[in-house]
């Protein structure tokens, strides 16, 4: 995937009310961008940190920049949660997951379960449906072990509970867990920060859903799919 304009680099003052970051760019000006990041970004908020902001031309923003990418550790971190759909799209028709490629038909943010709508949901004629939960992975409190989630998530394990009611009802389901950063050599799930939701991962699992880490490569100019990562207890 990448970016529509080039990144604005820029330093971190604060991350304040979730969504909103106030920053310094290189030319000394102050403004505040949008953060569209849900978590609680741990170890990727402090001030004085390199970051990058993407800009839209949308008049009807009431803030124009976006942040895009931290540096924390020596490496380039994606922090928005926008774009872990569209980059797992990219990675399913490069056929780097399993045999996800092979599906007929791809769709994005379909309704199912209760209240929910899946993130990627594949259909063929042969093969019946395979729905795609995606998760955004930036937290890394051990080197090279990136884990999830980075604070609790009911709607997440909601998500893992349905996912396993598509497998009892004969479909296929897998959770994809999107590592935008480059120094992850394995994946694990936060069983500390959430032991919720681990429950509901290992309910999942047991009942047949699928899970699938991938690592991203990124810079300025764009975040890339790159490997497959193991999953580790």
């Amino acid at each position: 995937m990448k970016f529509r304009t080039p990144l604005i680099p820029a330093t971190l003052v604060r991350r304040y009310k979730r969504f909103l970051a106030d920053v310094v760019l290189d030319d000394g000006g102050e403004i505040t961008c949008a953060v569209p990041n849900t978590g609680s970004m741990m170890g990727l908020h402090d001030p004085g940190m390199r970051v990058w902001l993407s800009t839209s031309d949308n008049p009807k923003r009431k803030y124009a920049h976006t942040l895009e990418i931290v540096e924390a550790d020596g490496t380039m971190v994606g922090v928005n949660t926008g774009l872990p759909n569209r980059i797992t799209e990219e990675a399913i028709r490069a056929g780097m997951i399993a045999d996800l490629a092979d599906y007929a038909q791809m769709r994005r943010e379909q309704k199912y379960g209760q209240r929910s709508r899946i993130d990627i949901l594949l259909d063929d004629p042969a093969r019946g449906r395979a729905y795609v939960e995606v998760k955004n992975v930036h937290l890394m409190r051990t080197p090279q072990l990136a884990e999830f989630p980075d604070t609790a998530t009911a709607r997440g394990a909601r998500h893992l509970d349905e996912l396993a009611a598509m497998v009892d009802a004969g479909h296929r389901a897998m959770m994809v867990y999107l590592v935008q950063r480059g120094d992850c050599d394995a994946f694990r799930l936060c069983r500390d920060l959430d032991p919720v939701y681990t429950a509901a991962f290992d309910r999942a699992a047991a009942r047949g859903v699928e899970a699938v880490a991938i690592q991203c490569q990124i810079s300025e100019k764009e975040i890339i799919p790159a490997r497959t990562i193991p999953i580790v207890t």
